[in-house]
């Protein structure tokens, strides 16, 4: 997946941009093709900041326990000599890290917990913030923490990508779209599968094969659909059925307008480099579903915030807590289907050994409606990309996401 595209500001003005995502944009951007390296870092009582020479491609964090220890994995980083740093990090290493990435390794003088993180400069700074834990906190955050960071830059490859120059137009977001159809029987629950990525939109591309995330995601996704379709237990309702840009907010949008129980967004994911396979389900981080709830207890119009539910004369107090009590239990319902996927599909899709992830991914942000993203595999892994674009892969992976959901939906009816 690269939803470094989807994050450009699309809402209120056009941008002419140019075809494809890789050398050709990488370039002018002026984010240039080679590895990085680590220029400087800084470690105070609030951030870690780790200054590049150059735009890497995305970051992830961890939090390692005895001793205690924060572990940040780069792509597009080359190991080097790790500068000398001071303060609540008293010692830094560069060692290789999974997935072909450089893991930066920071020993810590006192717990603190990553609370979140963001790239600036283009992808040539990352900042973390912290905050301090006591010994129990870091121990339970160090078993659930996983945090993944994606720079604004397009980012990185290092080989030039078999696509044609085209020109584009960003359109903005659409205020009324037509609702996709919804196939079914009325009386069940409704999922709404959205296909990654689309039109001018390409996604991640395979630099050896030319295959496009936003055909490989739109054909997962309708046999994601007729794979429902047939176990008749839910209605089916896709975001895009042919090849059509969607600004995000319009995608989850659109599932909320019908009302979905279940959203699924399905992407690929890729690296400019290594070997770095499987599946891997990501749900909102609590972070950014705090930020949310704060920006949504601010809106003007709150009619539309809690799906049935009027906010505009409720006190803000009052609107912030349903808020924030409804994305809560919205969250907790992603991760146990998050976990579900990963339990129902792991005998027929390659996942990640650490398969569930968090971030801060705009497509998640619906504060009363269960999300997930489904990074299917690697595009630009030969071995992953052959599978997504088989019908035996499209079908496995189909099965894998039918198995969770009749799960997820019998326990709901069973809670009730």
């Amino acid at each position: 997946m690269d939803l470094r595209w989807t994050r450009i500001g699309v809402a209120r003005h056009a941008l002419r941009v140019v075809v494809p995502i890789g050398l050709m944009l990488a370039a002018s951007l002026g984010v240039p093709a080679g590895a990085a390296t680590v220029t400087g870092v800084t470690v105070d009582a609030r951030a870690i900041t780790i200054r590049f020479d150059d735009a890497v491609s995305a970051a992830s964090c961890a939090l390692l326990p005895r001793p205690d220890r924060i572990a940040v994995d780069v792509s597009g980083l080359d190991a080097g000599a790790a500068p000398a740093v001071a303060g609540l990090a008293s010692e830094m290493s560069e060692t290789a890290g999974p997935d072909g990435t450089t893991r930066l390794v920071f020993q810590l003088a006192r717990p603190q917990e990553v609370t979140d993180g963001q790239f600036e400069r283009g992808g040539r700074t990352l900042v973390l913030s912290l905050r301090p834990v006591d010994q129990a906190g870091f121990a339970a955050a160090a078993a659930t923490s996983h945090l993944d960071f994606f720079p604004f830059s397009f980012g990185n490859h290092p080989h030039p990508l078999p696509r044609a120059r085209a020109v584009a137009t960003i359109p903005a977001v659409a205020t009324s779209i037509k609702l996709p159809r919804v196939q079914g029987d009325e009386s069940r629950p409704l999922v709404v599968i959205d296909a990654g990525h689309g039109g001018f939109d390409p996604g991640a591309i395979s630099a050896e094969t030319g295959l496009r995330e936003k055909d490989v995601t739109l054909k997962i996704a309708q046999a994601i659909r007729d794979e429902l379709l047939r176990s008749g237990r839910v209605r089916v309702a896709l975001t895009r059925d042919d090849d059509r840009y969607l600004v995000l907010r319009e995608r989850f949008g659109i599932a909320r307008r019908l009302h979905a129980d279940l959203f699924i967004s399905i992407h690929c994911d890729s690296v400019g480099a290594g070997e770095a396979s499987g599946a891997s389900v990501y749900t909102l981080s609590e972070i950014a579903s705090d930020k949310e709830a704060a920006r949504l207890a601010l809106r003007e119009n709150k009619a539309d915030v809690i799906s049935g539910v009027n906010l505009d004369d409720a006190p803000a107090d009052v609107s912030s807590i349903l808020i924030d009590l409804t994305q809560r239990e919205t969250m907790n319902s992603s991760a146990e289907f998050a976990k579900l996927l990963g339990r129902e599909g792991h005998d027929l899709v390659p996942m990640k050994p650490n398969f569930h992830r968090m971030a801060s991914l705009m497509v998640l942000k619906a504060p009363d409606m269960p999300s997930i993203l489904f990074e299917t595999g690697y595009i630009s892994n030969p071995r992953d990309a052959a599978f997504l674009d088989s019908d035996e892969g499209r079908e496995r992976i189909a099965q894998s996401i039918r198995r969770a959901v009749e799960v997820h939906f019998a326990r709901r009816i069973a809670m009730k």
